[in-house]
């Protein structure tokens, strides 16, 4: 859709409020409803939007001493613009007309933190290879009888999960809730996100759902849509939704698996298929998983961004704590799936629901290219049984602090996505493990509090 066509649109419809949003560094959708003369008015040179955005945290808390924005250079207004081909409509907000944007001007430059932004520079990179890429992920998340209100007051204790007990792939729950469960999927593919599966994951109140594959901007964005319309669309119906990667001790985590392969430009050949070769993958897979592996250790924090996230990425939790890799095996980082040149596909299985999509994404597609460009070899032998068991694979570090000091110190990280946006990327993942370093946590006070 061209801007003549839009601005057709808003006339014919007679439309006067446009709501826009874009991704903060954690995800997060930041945005305003703006008017239809002030949304015609900068589809050429775009709009101003404060550059605090990517200076604060979830909780708007300002980033310890971060170059892109600050006190230090009075937090102006950076070039955003919307992006005419994310055009969808609203279905739970009376269809009102919906873009995404991202910091980036006409003459194709950009603002090196964002993350979108810094997607499509890793997709021109791909382009330029001569590959398509095809990507989708899925997510796992905890459903609460609660509000925002009720969380504060419980102090986000005693929560009451949506259903109980411990029952995966259930077809009574989603019954149980079906108002809440057939608007998820209906809602969201009148959204323009379809959804491939949607069921229940083991746990009180968990549901999991795959989004079918698209090429990978638009899969990011329609994973960055998805969870964000999963919280709008709980609230309706009096639902917290929950992607944090691990709320509750004893049980499960969430994830945020990343499907993903490389085709023909014209697509119509899958390139990580080989039926000559040994289990049908190709030596192009073989550098793409090489390259993955050889970049994990350093680009941990894309995967895993928050304090939370490496409470998940532990052993006996359906997610990988090895530099690790097999054939349709759940206990590895990276699976490959290969039934068909259709579906032959590797899942990177690091990523929580917790992660900002873009920058997962990003990470996954620029580690698999840098195995291909430096044609590594896939020197780890691949997984068959328990790779938790195997002490002699390269373990994943073990927290946010460590991971962000590995990210840092390394050189890969500033290779595959610039140094600019590695210094404000580490930056901000100190910030956060600063605040949690000095917050004195419910565990302590029971532990020392009288006893010690």
């Amino acid at each position: 859709m061209d801007n003549s066509q839009v601005i057709k649109y808003l006339q014919d419809k007679d439309i006067h409020k446009i709501k826009f949003a874009f991704a903060d560094i954690d995800g997060i959708l930041r945005g305003k409803v703006i008017h239809r003369k002030k949304f015609v008015d900068g589809l050429q040179d775009g709009y101003g939007f404060c550059d605090v955005t990517f200076g604060w945290d979830s909780n708007d808390a300002l980033y310890d001493e971060v170059a892109v924005t600050g006190w230090q250079s009075g937090f102006p207004d950076k070039a955003c613009r919307i992006d005419l081909n994310t055009f969808r409509t609203v279905p739970w907000e009376d269809h009102i007309p919906f873009f995404l944007a991202d910091f980036s001007r006409h003459d194709g430059t950009s603002l090196a933190v964002c993350p979108r932004s810094l997607l499509k520079r890793i997709i021109q990179q791909c382009d330029s290879m001569g590959f398509h890429a095809e990507f989708a992920q899925e997510f796992e998340w905890f459903n609460f009888k609660e509000t925002s209100h009720s969380l504060q007051e419980k102090g986000f204790t005693g929560l009451q999960p949506l259903t109980s007990g411990m029952f995966g792939y259930s077809i009574l729950r989603p019954s149980q809730n079906s108002a809440f469960f057939y608007d998820l999927f209906n809602l969201c593919e009148q959204f323009n996100i379809q959804i491939e599966g949607l069921h229940t994951e083991t746990g009180p109140g968990v549901y999991e759902a795959a989004i079918l594959h698209n090429g990978i901007l638009e899969a990011a964005d329609k994973a960055v849509l998805f969870k964000s319309a999963v919280k709008e669309i709980a609230s309706r119906h009096g639902i917290v939704a929950s992607f944090m990667a691990k709320w509750n001790t004893d049980l499960p985590g969430c994830s945020g698996h990343i499907h993903q392969s490389l085709w023909t430009k014209d697509k119509e050949r899958n390139l990580f298929y080989d039926a000559d070769n040994q289990e049908s993958v190709s030596e192009l897979l073989k550098q793409y998983i090489a390259g993955q592996l050889y970049c994990l250790p350093y680009i941990l924090p894309m995967y895993a961004p928050t304090v939370n996230s490496y409470k998940r990425l532990v052993e006996g939790a359906w997610a990988p704590t090895t530099v690790s890799w097999g054939f349709d095996n759940r206990t590895v980082a990276l699976r490959v799936l290969n039934p068909s040149e259709k579906y032959t596909r590797l899942e990177t299985r690091v990523p929580g629901a917790d992660t900002n999509p873009y920058l997962a994404m990003a990470a996954a597609l620029a580690s698999g290219l840098y195995g291909i460009r430096n044609k590594l070899l896939l020197d780890i032998p691949a997984t068959t049984g328990n790779a938790y068991k195997e002490q002699e694979k390269e373990r994943l570090p073990a927290d946010l602090y460590s991971a962000t000091q590995s990210m840092m110190a390394s050189p890969v990280a500033k290779d595959l996505f610039g140094e600019e946006f590695t210094d404000h990327f580490t930056r901000t993942r100190l910030s956060e493990w600063n605040h949690f370093v000095k917050h004195v946590s419910t565990w302590e006070l029971k532990r020392y509090l009288e006893i010690i």
